[in-house]
């Protein structure tokens, strides 16, 4: 072979390649975008459920088929609400850091992952005289509590309005939650239009790996939600 056909060779290999990958990361940014992306957990509020740097599979479709149930788990977009103001790191850093949420390998600073405790229409209180929250009147059985934390150290009475959600971590004595913004704008409400989507999979590690169970509670839990 000349080298001619050599060198022409090589250039149509790389050809091939590049636009294998290119069409690898367009079906990764289709389905990231309309069905699963994958997050990193960041930090304990979510234990037992969750651990700092586990990641997991985030279905975006799947509060697109029924409603949010109180119990659900929900990743949703903090800005405006949950996250920081200014995160300090400068434009190089902010554009690694960017990176690295996309392949997975950092938390992000306005992604966040809580556990739904009431739903528009719900009065959500704290706390009964046994020491439990109360929606609509219920107590609450919270089977997915950090061991040892109570339900809650501060107080509240919260009426969920419509188009909104009370949201709070599963480590109650660490987790900055709905608790955490009261007398804020929007008094730590969350919008159902900020939901990215449900926790389905835990995908690493691997010893971990399986469903994501929904724990329906209060009204839900009678309902047998699913």
């Amino acid at each position: 072979m000349s080298g001619v056909a050599k060198r022409q060779s090589r250039r149509l290999g790389w050809r091939f390649v590049l636009l294998i990958v290119l069409v690898i990361v367009l079906v990764s940014s289709l389905i990231r975008a309309f069905w699963l992306e994958v997050y990193y957990i960041p930090s304990e509020s979510m234990n037992p459920q969750f651990l700092s740097g586990e990641r997991v599979a985030v279905s975006r479709t799947d509060y697109g088929f029924g409603p949010i149930h109180r119990g659900d788990l929900v990743v949703f977009d903090g800005r405006g609400s949950f996250d920081p103001l200014d995160s300090g790191r400068g434009a190089v850093l902010d554009a690694l850091h960017g990176l690295g949420q996309f392949i997975g390998v950092v938390g992000s600073d306005t992604v966040y992952v809580k556990r739904v405790i009431g739903i528009a229409g719900d009065r959500v209180k704290c706390c009964s005289v046994e020491g439990k929250i109360t929606v609509n009147g219920e107590s609450l059985n919270e089977p997915y509590l950090f061991p040892g934390d109570a339900p809650s150290a501060t107080s509240f009475d919260v009426v969920v309005p419509a188009g909104k959600l009370w949201l709070m971590g599963d480590h109650r004595s660490i987790s900055a939650d709905s608790r955490s913004l009261l007398g804020a704008p929007g008094g730590g409400l969350i919008s159902l239009n900020k939901v990215i989507g449900r926790p389905i999979q835990i995908l690493w590690p691997l010893d971990k790996f399986g469903n994501v169970p929904r724990v329906p509670i209060g009204p839900d839990a009678q309902k047998g939600a699913q």
